[in-house]
């Protein structure tokens, strides 16, 4: 399709209650229809991004994925975000894009948050999917992948190569200049579109949250208006303008090649 409709949910999370939080974003959904191809939800949607993954986590095809499934049904669109999974004796902070015909692909959070021990509690992912939606690719990713452009570099003209950067997360509001500025560059350097989307309110241990979710272009503006509060809010992609572009500012026929140490083989990049 020439143009992608994405639709960025910006919401206060209730701590550690998932069906509270489902609920609400139920609600959240209710004026959307059948008028978006994608709806974005913040990282742990269900709890609030928690260190307690023993207590809240679900199984990779618990209660959290039947309603993402259902909604996805519903509305007609995909759905992703993350959830706290357990599976065998491991915990992943795990994103889940969900298809309206019931199926799915995970991404478990390869950069783990050192600052808030989140390595002692989870498992790192070691592969990096590239998913497509109506003849888009789109490469989504957690949170504190951000900091690393490494991870979200984008292949031009090969078969790693995306339209979409896509982040959930929920980044605290005293870092809130570091997610609009890499938001920015991770468009500006990587050719593509990117969509960035956090939660509002306070969450359990007393941390705060700002939002600014956000849309940007390849050219690095805002689509969006950076916002402290609830909101949901729809944008159009355009893949004439996107591929315009990189036909007319070619970049990446100059980036340098490399490859990534200490993956699983044949994964991507």
């Amino acid at each position: 399709m020439s143009t992608l409709n994405v639709t960025l949910v910006q919401a206060d999370l209730a701590w550690h209650d998932p069906e509270a939080n489902r609920r609400r974003l139920q609600e959240h959904f209710a004026a959307l229809g059948s008028q978006t191809d994608l709806i974005v939800l913040p990282e742990m949607f269900t709890t609030g991004f928690t260190m307690e993954a023993s207590s809240v986590a679900e199984a990779a095809d618990g209660p959290s994925v039947a309603w993402l499934r259902e909604q996805a049904a519903r509305l007609g669109a995909v759905i992703t975000g993350s959830i706290v999974t357990k599976e065998g004796d491991k915990y992943y902070n795990r994103l889940v894009w969900m298809r309206p015909d019931g199926t799915y692909e995970s991404y478990d959070k390869r950069h783990l948050f050192r600052m808030a021990h989140e390595q002692d509690h989870y498992s790192a992912g070691s592969r990096r999917p590239i998913v497509e939606l109506k003849g888009w690719k789109v490469l989504p990713l957690i949170c504190y992948d951000l900091r690393f452009p490494v991870w979200s570099r984008n292949r031009i003209g090969g078969g790693e190569a995306y339209d979409v950067l896509l982040y959930v997360a929920n980044w605290p509001d005293r870092r809130r200049h570091a997610w609009q500025t890499l938001l920015m560059a991770r468009a500006i350097e990587n050719l593509s579109y990117c969509i960035g989307v956090n939660r509002v309110g306070e969450d359990g241990i007393g941390i705060n949250y700002a939002g600014d979710s956000a849309a940007i272009d390849f050219l690095g503006q805002p689509m969006t208006q950076p916002s402290e509060q609830e909101f949901v809010a729809t944008v159009t992609l355009h893949k004439a303008a996107l591929d315009g572009f990189r036909a007319k500012f070619p970049a990446h026929l100059d980036a340098d090649d490399f490859r990534l140490l200490g993956r699983e083989p044949g994964d991507t990049p």
